[in-house]
């Protein structure tokens, strides 16, 4: 009876991690309860061009798979909407980059408005209605 209990609880709290992590990877505002607060980015930063209306700024390492799916997720939306960019950074050659902005884990993927300004941010492999969404934000659609 009690190895079915251990059972149960351990069941329970894996459920709970799980929800937990999954919750996490959805895009969400990070700026303090204000839209914007996080700064903004320049195309020398990145080193690459700022789409027209929106860039999806994804941070990856070399041997991340979820980065590799999120790579054609964000490619994919980006053909989608026109004035869109997708900028894939090297987490491991940016080490400033990844500091100034606090990126913990791979992938994180940056939306930025027309003007560089981060309005949402994710890490973990995003869904694609997600994207879509945050996307909305970015370009005021």
């Amino acid at each position: 009876m009690t190895g079915l209990a251990v059972l149960l609880v351990t069941l329970a709290l894996a459920t709970l991690t799980g929800v937990a992590l999954r919750r996490r990877a959805v895009p969400r505002d990070t700026g303090g309860g204000r839209r914007g607060d996080m700064g903004r980015l320049t195309s020398e930063q990145l080193a690459a061009e700022l789409g027209e209306r929106a860039t999806l700024v994804q941070f990856s390492s070399a041997f991340c798979q979820p980065c590799r799916a999120t790579r054609r997720i964000l490619a994919e939306v980006a053909g989608m909407v026109p004035g869109v960019a997708h900028v894939e950074i090297d987490a491991e050659a940016r080490l400033d980059l990844v500091r100034a902005l606090n990126i913990l884990r791979t992938p994180t993927v940056l939306v930025l408005d027309g003007s560089g300004r981060v309005v949402r941010r994710a890490s973990g492999q995003p869904r694609k209605a997600d994207v879509i969404g945050a996307l909305g934000l970015a370009v005021g659609d």
